[in-house]
């Protein structure tokens, strides 16, 4: 019970620090807030990708296929339609889960068969926009995508509205990620872990759930995919489908801890944060390989990662 109340004192704390704190001490930090958007935006991508393994058991080497046709969707229907942003990027998402309608076939592979798989399809989707020049730009890419709009004075065209909008989202999806988990069908998909076999003998659609969890996931990534390209205004294949997009993530959610909610988001905050503002001024060549110590160490002392320990130690304290 104390534990509890420890952890959601620190659930409000972080709140406060996310909307008041943070703006308030680095608002002035156009550098250090830039950082912390593209965190953000690894953190959303990195829950999305905890999403499909814990709930749908499917691990992805492909989410910047999603990645990329949501900042792809987004960016076309602004510049060539001119949809407002606010309806472009949730466009984006659908794109992204139109993308993975595509991909449903594969479901019936499992392990690295399937993430073998899904990396197969998000190279497919960078030939495609490469070679679709007439819609996408090709490879001389999208420019001139337009900011986040100025709403009631507030210019969230700016690094600090593009992080107040990250952090809503990631927020946002957590939230929905936390519903799902707790819904009969979070419970489902879990008991498949398990057996599959087993829960469908009890009435269970597997693959339909599995499918599910695929197009949630997708929906998340595709509509960080359409912020970023808003935020970073221009867009072009090989940065869309880039296995940054898949790397990072992966070694973020893991390093957090990804069968948790906060893991993916905190390790992607302490995995770029700590990689781009230290390590990477200590070891300008190289400094990835400190990542990959840390993950390592990680694995070894703690392999649920850094929110289950850290969850034990306010527990205990």
């Amino acid at each position: 019970m104390k534990g509890a109340i420890k952890i959601n004192k620190l659930l409000v704390a972080a709140l406060v620090t996310g909307y008041a704190v943070v703006p308030f001490a680095l608002g002035g930090n156009a550098y250090v807030m830039s950082m912390i958007v593209a965190a953000l935006v690894i953190g959303g991508v990195a829950l999305s990708w905890a999403l499909l393994g814990n709930l749908g058991g499917m691990v992805s080497f492909g989410h910047s296929a999603f990645f990329g046709v949501g900042a792809y969707v987004s960016a076309i229907t602004t510049v060539k339609l001119g949809l407002p942003v606010a309806l472009a990027v949730p466009l984006g998402g659908i794109g992204a889960v139109l993308a993975s309608i595509v991909m449903m076939p594969v479901l019936r592979l499992r392990g690295p068969y399937f993430a073998l798989a899904i990396l197969a399809y998000a190279h497919i989707f960078k030939i495609l926009a490469t070679e679709w020049s007439s819609v996408t730009g090709g490879s001389g890419g999208v420019s001139g995508i337009p900011s986040f709009p100025t709403v009631f004075g507030f210019d969230f065209g700016t690094k600090m509205g593009a992080y107040l909008i990250a952090l809503t989202l990631v927020l946002l999806f957590a939230f929905a990620y936390h519903r799902i988990r707790a819904s009969y069908y979070g419970i489902a998909l879990r008991a498949m872990h398990d057996s599959e076999d087993a829960t469908r003998v009890v009435g269970v659609n597997s693959t339909l759930l599995k499918g599910a969890m695929l197009m949630v996931s997708a929906f998340m990534a595709g509509v960080f995919g359409a912020v970023n390209a808003h935020y970073i205004n221009f867009l072009e294949p090989d940065y869309a489908f880039s296995a940054l997009w898949v790397t990072v993530p992966i070694v973020a959610a893991i390093f957090g801890g990804y069968r948790t909610i906060s893991g993916p988001v905190i390790g992607a905050l302490v995995v770029y944060l700590a990689d781009q503002l230290i390590f990477k001024s200590i070891m300008p060549t190289g400094h990835q390989l400190v990542l990959g110590v840390l993950l390592v160490a990680m694995i070894v002392f703690s392999p649920s990662g850094l929110m289950p320990l850290l969850k034990k130690k306010v527990a205990h304290a």
